[in-house]
């Protein structure tokens, strides 16, 4: 049976997927995200019941710091009752053995690009996912890397606006993809403030004020992997999250990365230019990397690795 279950747990949905170990994608669904952690266990275990007989594991993407090798999630992210669920031992409690990942959604993103993407072959490279925060994942030697704490990537939490009040220094809300597109429809005064298809409209047509905001938006982005290249030297960057399907916004931030190197001249003869790219993988990143976590820790497990 070469048949994965793979689970997305998100602020707003729960996808699920069945897929082979090829990355060939079976059957996918989705549903809604409950509020709580009594009704969040209820849904998630109906929908391992509805599979469990069919697959040879369970793969899981998760917002919050997750440890790996035992499976429990810290703090949670955007679902904080998640913090301190171990998903390996809830599912042997409930289903009995079966192999089980677990992996933190911004890796998982990562993940998806580096084994099926747009970082296959690119040895040393990283994944910044756009969304209500800034996630992202680290590729060192073409693995992931996890850091001494299980926390390397965790990009929201980097400070670049010490002029601001303590949250909004941060990246995860200073360089939000939703914070952006809501200060777009607030300013034009949108009837939805979160209706990124209609903020993009006026990106796309030029709206002089809407497109201020937005290239505002990338020239953070690129200040945020001009950081992380000073750190770690990559060659490719890979943006994903829902808003990397507009074709506008890698353009932009390229154009902005470069305007930055064009007024810092030592930078630019001193730091080598890394390629900036569209992610492949959209709203399913999470389901593809989280099963690639789990077949690089079953060949570990079997002596491959």
């Amino acid at each position: 049976m070469h048949r994965y279950l793979s689970i997305d747990i998100g602020g707003t949905n729960l996808k699920y997927a069945l897929l082979d170990r090829s990355g060939k994608l079976i059957m996918k669904n989705k549903r809604a995200t409950p509020n709580n952690q009594v009704d969040f266990l209820g849904a998630f275990n109906q929908i391992i019941a509805q599979y469990y007989s069919q697959v040879a594991g369970i793969a899981i993407s998760t917002p919050g710091k997750v440890d790996t090798q035992q499976g429990i999630v810290y703090f949670g992210g955007s679902l904080p009752y998640l913090d301190g669920l171990n998903f390996k031992q809830e599912i042997a409690a409930n289903f009995g053995p079966l192999p089980v990942g677990v992996e933190n959604d911004g890796k998982a993103g990562a993940l998806a690009e580096l084994w099926l993407g747009a970082l296959q072959g690119k040895v040393n490279s990283a994944a910044i996912i756009l969304g209500t925060g800034v996630g992202g994942g680290i590729i060192l030697n073409n693995q992931l890397w996890s850091g001494s704490h299980f926390q390397a990537g965790e990009l929201s939490f980097m400070v670049n606006n010490y002029q601001q009040t303590e949250y909004q220094q941060m990246v995860g809300m200073d360089v939000s993809a939703v914070a952006m597109i809501e200060e777009i429809a607030t300013k034009l005064n949108l009837p939805d403030k979160k209706d990124g298809v209609a903020a993009f409209g006026l990106i796309n047509q030029g709206v002089p004020l809407a497109k201020r905001v937005f290239e505002k938006y990338c020239r953070k982005v690129a200040y945020l992997i001009l950081n992380v290249q000073s750190v770690v030297d990559l060659t490719t960057y890979a943006i994903g999250g829902g808003i990397s399907a507009q074709p506008i916004l890698v353009k932009t931030i390229n154009q902005a990365y470069d305007k930055i190197l064009a007024e810092l001249p030592l930078v630019k003869r001193t730091l080598t230019r890394p390629e900036i790219k569209q992610a492949k993988f959209k709203n399913e990143a999470n389901l593809y990397g989280s099963l690639y976590s789990l077949l690089v820790q079953l060949d570990k497990e079997r002596g491959k690795h």
